[in-house]
């Protein structure tokens, strides 16, 4: 394996890290807002994420253009193999970004009402069913030896990929409640806190739960950790920040509580990536029929000018990323809430 294809992969799984802290809080709010009935609170919380989330979702865009550029293999299978699961994210996407821009086209409480609810759902079906595909992919899927996909839609609802779904479920969702706490004043602030409060125990479980899954289930996921303990600090980090956040949660530090589990995710991803390395796309029965960064990459010249390309390129998308969230700062109140 050369050394650019290690770059690579982790390179992906940056992109993919970054679009899951960014895009996780807008998705976690698209949940809470069907359970905010004030419609001043449901305009506050359209314009904390209405100036970021469609910069968010370039980080995805990105993630998925640098995994087809560098692992075309793993590209080809992963999206003929999860291909409905895909469309409905996909679908669920757009439903999502059309609500934000028809919703106030007509002044009718129906009309609003649908829109609402296709904000909702549209954000809480990716949250979930990005979930799913990550546990499949730990898990493994089946692949023949043309590294073809060879199972089905129902195939991808396992228990362990349904157990990952719903912890990362419960991870953007408390992701979004204390971006919620953090980004609103008064009652709705308070009630982030409270959101927060109810679901960021339950994904720490979870993430205990996965542990243990793995451990008993899919115990290849350890080898790299076995190979070199000291990559157990990242269990260890991803589950103190989680209850570190909760603890500054309860001391209403919403800024910090924010920032410590923004860390948890990364911290997560870092876990995962690192216990499927060196595999992209791991073979459920054979492990010999894998995708690998090695196997699944494209050739050196593509992968030394695409790296050349994201050298120039990126520090572009992440200045930009920041100089937005600078102009954005802050509190949103009502009286600011008009746009959206």
């Amino acid at each position: 394996m050369s050394n650019l294809e290690v770059v690579w992969f982790f390179l992906v799984g940056i992109l993919l890290t970054v679009y899951a802290v960014l895009d996780g809080f807008d998705l976690g709010v698209g949940f809470w807002y069907l359970f905010t009935r004030s419609d001043t609170h449901r305009r506050v919380l359209r314009t904390a994420i209405g100036p970021v989330w469609d910069g968010n979702e370039v980080w995805l865009l990105t993630g998925g253009g640098a995994l087809f550029a560098a692992f075309p293999h793993a590209y080809a299978t992963v999206f003929s193999g999860f291909y409905m699961a895909l469309m409905l994210v996909l679908a669920a996407l757009i439903l999502r970004a059309a609500s934000l821009e028809f919703r106030k086209e007509m002044d009718s409480p129906g009309w609003r009402r649908v829109w609402d609810w296709a904000f909702g759902l549209g954000s809480t079906l990716p949250a979930l069913l990005f979930g799913v595909a990550l546990g499949n992919i730990l898990r493994g899927v089946p692949l023949d030896a043309d590294k073809q996909f060879t199972g089905t839609f129902f195939t991808l609802l396992n228990p362990y990929a349904l157990l990952i779904g719903v912890a990362g479920l419960l991870m953007l969702l408390t992701q979004g409640a204390l971006f919620i706490a953090l980004k609103t004043e008064g009652s709705l602030s308070a009630q982030g806190r409270q959101w927060a409060k109810a679901t960021g125990p339950g994904y720490v479980l979870l993430l205990l739960v996965a542990m243990a899954a793995t451990r008993l289930l899919e115990p290849q996921l350890l080898t790299n950790y076995a190979d070199a303990p000291v990559l157990w600090v990242l269990p260890v980090l991803a589950v103190t920040l989680g209850a570190a956040a909760l603890v500054l949660n309860l001391r209403r530090q919403e800024s910090r509580a924010f920032v410590a589990w923004s860390a948890c995710i990364v911290a997560t991803m870092a876990m995962a990536g690192t216990g499927l390395f060196p595999n992209i796309v791991p073979a459920l029965d054979n492990p010999a029929l894998s995708l690998t960064a090695d196997n699944a990459s494209s050739g050196p010249l593509t992968l030394a000018v695409m790296l050349v390309i994201a050298a120039v390129g990126m520090p572009f998308v992440l200045g930009y990323t920041v100089w937005i969230y600078r102009v954005f700062a802050g509190k949103v109140t009502v009286g600011a809430a008009d746009h959206y």
